[in-house]
């Protein structure tokens, strides 16, 4: 059985090779490799990546037992230089080699079955058979995994017949759709056993540490993120970042941050009440002095007002005087607001009328019953929809 570069050292970094065939898939070059350090996506693993004779390699797939490594670009065949981008290696191996040491600690000490994993991007999660699982029970469970991080425990990798993998004290008998011949199974030292193709670490030491960050339910069970090694570090620094800014916005220290924020927030909450019926007692006013015009027809143009504003200033108007047709604009934001409006005393088809306006305006709107309203990129031809309006006059 060939077994490629990556299982036979996964920590090796670079390597010389040949291309032995280029292809494409949808519209995608790849070239299949004599040997490889690429490990391809598999097992909740992403693939790695880096270069082919400096060509970056964007994805690694299995197909029918060929590895393709699809390449930013066209790569003829002949010798191969790959170079692996190791700390996205590194991470992928610490991501996954605590994954397995959490599995087997949760099952073993908790009687937590891990049902799923996933290695995201920033952030990665197992599946366990727990319906729920309280703070108290995470801190103990995060403790043990620190306890077995210490303890040093050897990784190593081997394969075995199926004939002798039946006799294995397996964790999980999972395999692959299809699978057929040898399997992988990878161990940790007195800790666990379990099949399992990916990259992984030489001793639990080098995961250096794994946070255990929270829960949510799923399925019936819970779901349970974590970050270990290199990702734990860098979100511990972007958190003391965070902070700094924090503290230096709010003027307080780390402890006092939550209830310094939240007498903000509640100071915020006060003066936007304060806001909205200061908002209410302009709009009454407003439309007392627009009702109070002989027009049938009210206009007006308001700077920095949104469609609630104008909705209440209609109402308003119409409260007052139900005769009148109100046509309101407004502009926020760079973009413009109209409302068409008619009172109960009025003959006008709104729907009709606010159609026109909007074709005049190139604004997208939309109503029901008395009520006609919109969205243009601009005011400008304002004057000429105001015109459009042919109501009669007392």
């Amino acid at each position: 059985m060939h077994m490629p570069a990556y299982e036979r050292d996964p920590f090796a970094t670079s390597l010389e090779t040949r291309i032995l065939k280029c292809g494409e898939e949808k519209g995608r070059p790849f070239v299949v490799l004599e040997d490889t350090v690429f490990y391809p996506e598999g097992g909740g693993q992403p693939c790695d990546l880096g270069t082919v004779n400096g060509v970056a390699v964007v994805d690694v797939q299995k197909r029918e037992g060929e590895l393709l490594h699809f390449l930013g670009a066209t790569v003829p065949e002949g010798p191969a230089s790959l170079r692996l981008d190791w700390i996205r290696r590194f991470d992928h191996m610490q991501q996954h080699t605590g994954q397995h040491l959490l599995t087997a600690v949760a099952q073993d000490q908790f009687k937590w079955e891990t049902t799923a994993f996933h290695l995201g991007a920033q952030v990665c999660d197992i599946e366990l058979d727990a319906p729920s699982i309280s703070l108290q029970e995470l801190g103990r469970l995060e403790e043990a995994v620190a306890a077995e991080i210490r303890a040093h425990h050897e990784i190593s990798a081997r394969w075995v017949s199926p004939e002798a993998y039946g006799q294995e004290p397996v964790r999980s008998r999972g395999l692959p759709e299809g699978h057929a011949g040898d399997i992988r199974l990878v161990q940790i030292a007195g800790v666990d056993l379990n099949t399992c193709g990916g990259t992984h670490l030489r001793h639990t030491g080098e995961i250096e540490t794994l946070k255990l960050l929270g829960t949510e339910s799923i399925r019936g069970g819970t779901r349970l993120f974590y970050v270990a090694g290199g990702r734990a570090r860098l979100r511990l620094g972007a958190h003391e970042n965070r902070n700094a800014t924090l503290r230096a916005l709010l003027g307080a220290p780390d402890e006092d941050l939550v209830n310094a924020l939240q007498i903000k927030l509640d100071q915020l909450l006060a003066l936007e009440r304060r806001s909205r019926k200061l908002e209410e007692e302009l709009a009454e006013g407003q439309a007392a002095a627009l009702a109070a015009r002989p027009e049938v027809l009210v206009e007006a143009h308001l700077e920095h007002r949104d469609m609630a504003f104008l909705q209440k200033l209609a109402r308003g108007i119409l409260g007052l005087d139900p005769a009148k047709v109100v046509f309101l604009t407004a502009e926020t934001g760079g973009q413009g607001l109209f409302l068409l409006s008619a009172g109960e005393g009025s003959a006008l088809d709104v729907a009709a009328a606010g159609k026109a306006l909007a074709a005049i305006l190139g604004a997208k709107g939309g109503g029901a019953g008395k009520t006609f309203q919109g969205k243009a990129p601009s005011l400008a031809a304002r004057a000429e929809a105001l015109a459009q309006l042919r109501l009669p006059r007392d």
